[in-house]
């Protein structure tokens, strides 16, 4: 008879790579770490081009039904600069109606990390289905849910590309003008979750110092802006002792590299 062990150890038809002393593996790990530092240089560097994309301005009213009645487009920003849309499968027809959303979208949506530090950088998520308000709140709670989600109730994801499937739309606003900046969808919705990952869409990015960006985009320095979700306050100063920690860490790390 099997023990619990053997059932949970590798298969012997498994081709496994070698097993190394430390000191190789160490050296294996420095060999990958430069492809790892090469792919994040390169990433960065698609982000800035995002940046300089094209804008393409909105001219059709949009409008939604949220928690507390009809909304538009801009009211979606809730006063921030950018927007970004995803349109996530939870409406009839779709499997697990009506106790579920699509299961991807609902993995996705377990991704999502705390919206107030988005929310810092001026940037509002929101999530958009074609199921009513009162479906949509029942499966938050069941879910454990915070993002705003909204009732799609014209042609907005017809005419953005998530009429059929899944996707971010990223806006951003000139006062009441609005344009939309990028999207993304299918394998792209993938790496969405974090706070970098939805600031990297948008078309003013993270906004830090080190960011190749156009002339005359908000920036600050890194690190300082971060907060516990709870203690942001708008316009606020860096903390001192923050600041004096983080800085203390980035010579460690500069050092160290």
């Amino acid at each position: 008879m099997s023990t619990s062990s053997e059932k949970s150890g590798i298969p012997e038809t498994l081709k496994t790579p070698p097993v190394v002393s430390p000191q190789d593996w160490e050296a294996a790990r420095q060999e990958m770490l430069v492809k790892e530092k090469a792919f994040t240089h390169a990433r960065d560097k698609l982000a800035a081009e995002r940046r300089r994309m094209p804008w393409m301005a909105v001219e059709k009213a949009y409008f939604f039904e949220g928690p507390h009645g009809k909304v538009s487009l801009l009211d979606l920003f809730e006063g921030r600069r950018q927007l970004i849309v995803y349109r996530a499968f939870y409406e009839p027809g779709v499997h697990g109606w009506p106790d579920y959303a699509c299961r991807g979208c609902s993995l996705g949506a377990d991704q999502v990390a705390h919206l107030a530090h988005l929310n810092a950088r001026d940037t509002t998520l929101v999530y958009a289905s074609r199921a009513q308000q009162p479906d949509i709140a029942r499966l938050k709670a069941r879910m454990g849910w915070e993002m705003p989600w909204y009732t799609i109730i014209d042609s907005f994801d017809a005419d953005f590309g998530v009429d059929e499937w899944h996707g971010h739309n990223v806006f951003i606003r000139d006062g009441g003008k609005i344009f939309r900046t990028y999207f993304i969808n299918n394998r792209g919705d993938e790496a969405m979750g974090t706070t970098w990952s939805y600031l990297d869409l948008t078309p003013l990015g993270r906004q830090e110092t080190w960011e190749d960006s156009p002339e005359g985009y908000p920036q600050s320095p890194p690190y300082k802006w971060w907060n516990w979700h709870d203690n942001y306050v708008a316009n606020a100063e860096p903390d001192k002792k923050w600041v004096e920690v983080s800085e203390a860490g980035e010579a460690a790390f500069r050092k160290r590299d």
